[in-house]
């Protein structure tokens, strides 16, 4: 599978600005993973950029990620890409089979968190964010509360990194794509 196969699979179901928008700011973190673990940047990046794609039609557990998985399926869209979508989603308690599944899960709550807690910052710029400034931004349950705090200290536990790391590898992965998420590098 190809990038701009799976752009047009994005387009095709997401319409939200919003959804884009995460889906290109997990596939760049997802990418700086892989090259950091020298695995495939484009297929690491697709399960980034994909992860959600069927959010606004299947909203609810019990339909997103397994539906939407079901679709990639008919677009013939290779099992290990699908599996690790599946993985971002901890509700299902699938079994990690590979540093891409840890990952997902790893990266997909915290540069949501790390984009939001950017976008409250007077220059709105990912090089005031630090580690210590989105943990705070953690307590306040009031600050992006759809985000279970929890899910972000786990993901990092199971890739195996400290979470003040991860924090920071995941600003600094959001920093080329940070025009395309209305925020400054």
């Amino acid at each position: 599978m190809q990038r701009d196969d799976a752009w047009k699979i994005m387009l095709e179901y997401a319409r939200e600005e919003r959804t884009h928008k995460h889906g290109i700011a997990v596939e760049a973190v997802m990418q700086a993973y892989a090259r950091e673990l020298h695995e495939d940047e484009e297929k690491w990046g697709i399960v980034g950029l994909l992860h959600d794609f069927d959010w606004e039609i299947h909203p609810t557990e019990d339909l997103h990620p397994r539906a939407g998985s079901e679709l990639l399926a008919q677009r013939g869209v290779p099992e290990d890409i699908r599996y690790a979508i599946l993985c971002h989603a901890p509700f299902l308690k699938l079994e990690y089979t590979s540093a891409m599944d840890r990952a997902i899960y790893a990266c997909d709550e915290l540069s949501g968190f790390v984009t939001a807690c950017t976008l409250v910052k007077p220059d709105r710029s990912l090089s005031s964010i630090t580690a210590q400034s989105v943990k705070k931004k953690m307590k306040d349950k009031s600050f992006a509360r759809s985000v279970v705090r929890d899910d972000l200290v786990q993901g990092a536990q199971d890739l195996g990194v400290e979470l003040d790391q991860h924090i920071l590898f995941v600003a600094g992965a959001l920093k080329p794509v940070a025009d395309q998420l209305g925020i400054n590098p």
